[in-house]
């Protein structure tokens, strides 16, 4: 009988070249994370196709710190499942892109669904002051929101954030011109502005005069198919905050208004300054050996002697 074993698998990717993370059909010019992703897994022999089932959407030129996904894999009769360790090598030989990686692999039921089981996800976007987009690093420029000012009133930034945090009607963040009625009412469970580190890339003339800030949204999910949009537009809007061109309280009331057209017309931050740092799962035990909800591994999979050679794999 033939062995099939379903994974949860974590991965990363720099968003500026990809359409965003999921497949499209007809990849001739543009193409999702998940396209490159199966390319990959064809040579993992699976007997029936391998379909990544990604947790969560981002949309194109955002990345991704850690993205996940679930997927089944079939091997012939008599060959053990791969382990972890292994289906993650595997899968990083033959991605044919630098741009995406996969950090690590798990064994999981096989009723496990990477998007329902996940119990939060958290945003991350990073905003830099005190320099224009065209003075900024080469290597920073598709990966944070360059701004002008050398000042932020964070605090009101801060205040702003808790007007968001907790359960609220979200629909004023939502598109004008989206018609979907999908329950609005999500419950942020955090909203953050801090510091960020300094960047490595930030030339020695320029570094005493940049900031980074990261501002930060957890949730267990977002607006139905816009909560990119939503996370955009909710960073804009604290933004525009630190830089005096909204107060606090005009978030709360936009935010109470439901209403995307009320208030003062909401900018969207640039995808290149946002990230999918992290998809949380309750029970992950990280540690050697060890698969779902702290349990020791059934099966241990296959030893690296097993991977077929070759274009196989």
């Amino acid at each position: 009988m033939a062995s099939r074993a379903r994974y949860l698998v974590f991965f990363q990717y720099v968003g500026t070249l990809f359409s965003g993370v999921m497949a499209i059909k007809r990849p001739e010019q543009r193409f999702g994370v998940q396209n490159l992703l199966e390319k990959a897994a064809e040579r993992l022999r699976s007997i029936t196709p391998v379909k990544f089932h990604i947790s969560s959407r981002t949309d194109a030129g955002v990345h991704a710190l850690e993205n996940s996904a679930h997927l089944d894999v079939q091997r012939l009769t008599g060959r053990p499942p791969f382990s972890p360790d292994i289906l993650t090598s595997a899968l990083n030989r033959h991605l044919e892109h630098p741009d995406i990686r996969v950090v690590r692999s798990f064994r999981v039921p096989d009723d496990f669904h990477a998007r329902f089981e996940a119990t939060s996800r958290t945003y991350l976007y990073r905003v830099v002051t005190g320099c224009s987009l065209d003075t900024l690093s080469v290597f920073d420029q598709n990966l944070c929101w360059a701004l002008r000012t050398e000042h932020l009133d964070v605090a009101a930034m801060q205040e702003a954030a808790r007007h968001l945090q907790g359960t609220h009607n979200f629909q004023a963040f939502r598109s004008v011109s989206e018609n979907n009625w999908q329950n609005p009412v999500k419950t942020l469970l955090r909203v953050s502005v801090v510091p960020g580190p300094a960047s490595p890339f930030t030339h020695p003339q320029l570094r005493r005069k940049l900031q980074f800030w990261d501002i930060e949204f957890e949730s267990k999910s977002f607006l139905y198919k816009q909560g990119l949009l939503q996370v955009r537009r909710m960073t804009a809007s604290l933004v525009a905050v630190g830089l005096g061109l909204l107060t606090p309280s005009q978030v709360k009331e936009k935010l109470e208004s439901q209403d995307p057209q009320s208030g003062p017309a909401l900018l969207v931050a640039p995808a290149r300054g946002l990230f999918l740092k992290s998809v949380h799962y309750a029970g992950l035990d990280w540690s050697p050996g060890k698969d779902w909800y702290n349990r020791p591994s059934v099966s241990r999979g296959c030893s690296p002697g097993d991977v077929p050679e070759g274009p196989g794999l």
